[in-house]
């Protein structure tokens, strides 16, 4: 049954801002190792780990019309700034969303903060993606601008951090890092899930931007975001390739079926409605040991009987991700190497997902 519940897309109105839809957390199941802080030392006190995401970079989007501009080119609803509950009126926000080509498949994912604006400023986005297609996202974005009021351009002062607690418990309870850390332009929750805590803006370097945190290592980051099942840049989503309910753009709030129109809209509006998603993004874990070389993207994945089961996307050492068919994860799956050697594999169901698909 929960097979076949995972071939039915998210319920309709699902998908919006990430702060008006949250995900019922299904604590019956949870993943290894998805601590950020291990191996710290428990005497130093530390309770967050701050990731530099070194591959990540900003592109800001400025002027009178860009709220419009930019909804006519992205999936999702605008973060736009303002009041919250227990936060100041002039907090920033975020949102997950994805750029379609025309055909709906996806070009970039970004995560949008929507910056506050005072009397004197125009409305300003920055949008964060893979630093290795910076320059093809402003070409895009300069594509579409035709006579709108915008100015798209890059914004190398601000590095992009990720921040997680290193409890398990405590990724849904952040609540002081905001009022503690004053300093920084943007710190906003994670808007895909609550499972990848918070992301963070600044100038400045170091664990010193957050008060008991420490510098942790980015592996450790992918590593824990592959065991979230949480899709990133090009190689997680190739551009042109990867479809955006496949990838799961609705589980992390990245979809609104709602909006106005944008590129990509009509299949992806039409595979939601028709409600079935047959294959799916989930994360997965090699069993014994892996080549050297590791495993090759686009690598099929089988079934005991040989039967296909779908295609490995993207990992790091023994976790990864593979868009595999969903009435498949359950039996055992292996990958035929280039040495004509069997790595098996397990795939699994995030416990963040909406307990309707599991």
């Amino acid at each position: 049954m929960a097979a076949a519940a995972l071939l039915r897309g998210a319920a309709p109105g699902c998908g919006g801002p990430a702060w008006s839809w949250r995900l019922r957390a299904a604590p019956r199941r949870h993943l290894a190792h998805s601590g950020c802080c291990q191996g710290a030392d428990s005497a130093s006190g530390a309770t967050w780990a701050c990731f530099l995401l070194g591959e990540r970079a900003l592109v800001r989007v400025r002027g009178p019309d860009s709220a419009p501009f930019l909804l006519g080119l992205l999936t999702n609803e605008l973060p736009l700034p303002g009041p919250a509950v227990g936060e100041a009126s002039t907090s920033a926000r975020a949102g997950y969303a994805h750029f379609l080509n025309v055909q709906g498949r996806t070009l970039y994912d970004v995560i949008l903060y929507g910056l506050p604006e005072r009397s004197s400023e125009q409305p300003t986005f920055l949008l964060e993606c893979d630093s290795s297609v910076v320059d093809a996202l402003q070409r895009h974005l300069l594509l579409h601008k035709i006579r709108r009021k915008v100015t798209v351009e890059p914004c190398p002062e601000l590095r992009v951090w990720a921040v997680l607690p290193c409890a398990q418990g405590e990724a849904g309870g952040a609540g002081p890092l905001r009022k503690k850390t004053v300093c920084a332009p943007v710190l906003t929750r994670d808007p895909r899930t609550y499972r990848m805590g918070w992301r963070l803006l600044s100038q400045d370097e170091g664990s010193a931007l957050v008060p008991g945190g420490r510098l942790g290592d980015l592996q450790d980051y992918h590593r824990h975001r592959y065991q979230q099942g949480v899709p990133e840049g090009v190689h997680d989503l190739p551009p042109g390739v990867a479809l955006p309910l496949e990838s799961n753009l609705a589980f992390m709030n990245g979809i609104s079926f709602t909006k106005g129109c944008y590129i990509g809209q009509e299949l992806t509006a039409r595979t939601h409605h028709m409600g079935v998603i047959r294959k799916r993004l989930f994360p997965v874990q090699f069993s014994g040991a892996v080549p050297g070389g590791g495993i090759a993207p686009g690598a099929s994945v089988l079934t005991e009987s040989g039967q296909a089961a779908g295609k490995y996307r993207a990992g790091l050492g023994d976790v990864g991700l593979a868009l595999l068919r969903s009435e498949k994860i359950k039996g055992p799956l292996h990958i035929r190497t280039s040495e004509s050697g069997l790595v098996a594999l397990t795939a699994s169901v995030p416990d963040w997902w909406p307990t309707a698909t599991k």
